[in-house]
């Protein structure tokens, strides 16, 4: 088969003889890019490390895992950062993905690791600057400015590192492949090779990828597909906080945050995210609920804040920050229909203050009575927390992992929980918690209420 010209979608990496407006197979619109498919070469013989060998045989022995340095990142991996691994991280533009994978460059070569740093957007003195920045120190540290494939991998056999690093992958280039750096064909094939030199070399490697104006990773999907581990670092570059996020992961659990601050030293992790994110909470205002969400496998409290007031009649506003639009707007139905709650000209605003996005829907009941609280203009006491899943039918529907989302506010001092009816039986009594089953949303408004007289 000869070299020829095809064409790649950007989306799902399918690829068709010509140009088509539209995808066929993912069905997204102009997301085909021209690319050059190489000649196919004659696979090579099969050896006898290619046989099959009994599933009674297979060695699942622990595998010992390298410590970052930072805890934080350690637990997101399930336990430290497995040898042989690829982990992608994806992320906006200046968020702190260099900053991030600098100083995890530092604590595993201060733990003894050999690690190689392969910039492709920066010169080595840029990067030591950063590193100078963030106290980085050691000789164990390699820099390399490179973005041909064959110059990295030859510098991989001359040092045999036990970490690589490459910001970014967009920017690597294969010489063999004629197409140009960042497309879709360069991205997959040059993950390939680096996915095989981890595997065969024991070698962990972080990849930083760009992502596009949808908040996807830039390349063919099928590049989340062949890492072991995806994170997001997520957050405003206009607040402290930032948020590592779990998307998938091969050697622990997913969906798992870490929540960083970031000043001039880098970045430090918050060691208690629940006190940190509640600390500028209002006293005695108006529209304000605590609520209790699980990421992953860690719950945490963060505060829900909503504001209604007078739009312009039939053309009402609905504006969130750091949870889902459509979400929202169901619930101020469900209000609107269950409890007769009049909204049409009303401007709602919901708010996650802490640059947090929540997609939990335990979250549903404190958003619903976050409005109610706004509307009504009646505070909710501070020792309150609220969580549950609302319905359309305006019913209160369980929510998974309720024990750890008790046991997190009662252990930060919240009195009086507001959970779902169908969680209450399992939970038996919480000293020090006065736990408020609901079955339906009208009913959880008027267990709110009962609160108006309390400061």
């Amino acid at each position: 088969m000869k070299d020829r010209i095809v064409f790649v979608c950007e989306s799902c990496g399918a690829s068709f003889p010509k140009w088509m407006g539209r995808c066929t197979s993912c069905n997204e619109w102009s997301s085909l890019v021209e690319s050059v498919e190489r000649e196919k070469k004659k696979p090579p013989a099969r050896t006898p490390h290619d046989a099959a060998v009994s599933y009674a045989e297979v060695d699942v022995s622990p595998t010992d895992r390298l410590q970052t340095g930072l805890p934080e990142v350690d637990r997101l991996l399930g336990g430290g950062l497995v040898p042989g691994s690829l982990v992608l991280i994806g992320g906006d533009p200046g968020i702190g993905k260099s900053t991030l994978v600098l100083q995890l460059a530092d604590g595993l070569q201060r733990a003894g690791r050999r690690v190689l740093y392969v910039s492709g957007e920066e010169s080595a003195a840029q990067v030591k600057l950063r590193g100078q920045r963030l106290d980085v120190a050691g000789q164990a540290l390699f820099l390399l400015a490179e973005r041909d494939l064959d110059g990295i991998e030859a510098e991989i056999v001359r040092l045999d590192p036990n970490v690589l690093i490459v910001d970014s992958i967009q920017t690597v280039h294969d010489p063999a492949m004629m197409s140009t750096p960042g497309s879709v064909a360069q991205v997959r094939g040059a993950t390939t090779r680096l996915l095989a030199s981890a595997k065969s070399r024991g070698m962990a490697c972080f990849i930083i990828g760009h992502i596009t104006k949808e908040g996807a990773i830039a390349g063919p999907k099928s590049l989340e597909h062949m890492v072991d581990t995806v994170m997001y670092f997520e957050g405003d570059r206009q607040h402290a906080n930032r948020v590592l996020r779990v998307q998938k992961n091969r050697f622990g659990s997913v969906s798992e945050i870490a929540l960083f601050t970031m000043d001039e030293t880098g970045l430090r992790p918050v060691p208690n995210p629940s006190t940190a994110l509640l600390k500028e909470r209002p006293a005695g205002a108006s529209g304000s609920v605590v609520t209790c969400c699980v990421q992953g496998s860690q719950p945490l409290l963060v505060e829900v804040q909503a504001l209604v007031s007078s739009g312009f009649p039939g053309n009402p506003r609905r504006m969130t920050t750091g949870v889902d639009h459509s979400r929202v707007a169901m619930l101020l139905a469900v209000l609107e229909k269950r409890v007769s709650c009049q909204l049409a000209s009303e401007d709602v605003f919901v708010n996650v203050p802490g640059g947090l996005y929540l997609d939990d829907p335990g979250i549903d009941l404190a958003v619903v009575a976050a409005v109610w609280s706004s509307v009504r203009r009646r505070p909710v006491r501070a020792s309150t927390v609220v969580f549950g899943e609302v319905g359309l039918a305006g019913e209160v529907r369980a929510v998974t992992a309720c024990a750890r989302r008790v046991a997190e506010a009662s252990a930060h001092g919240y009195q009086r929980i507001l959970l779902p009816a169908g969680n209450v039986d399992g939970l038996g009594t919480i000293k020090g918690a006065e736990l408020l089953g609901s079955a339906f949303v009208k009913q959880a408004l008027e267990n709110l209420l009962e609160t108006r007289n309390e400061p």
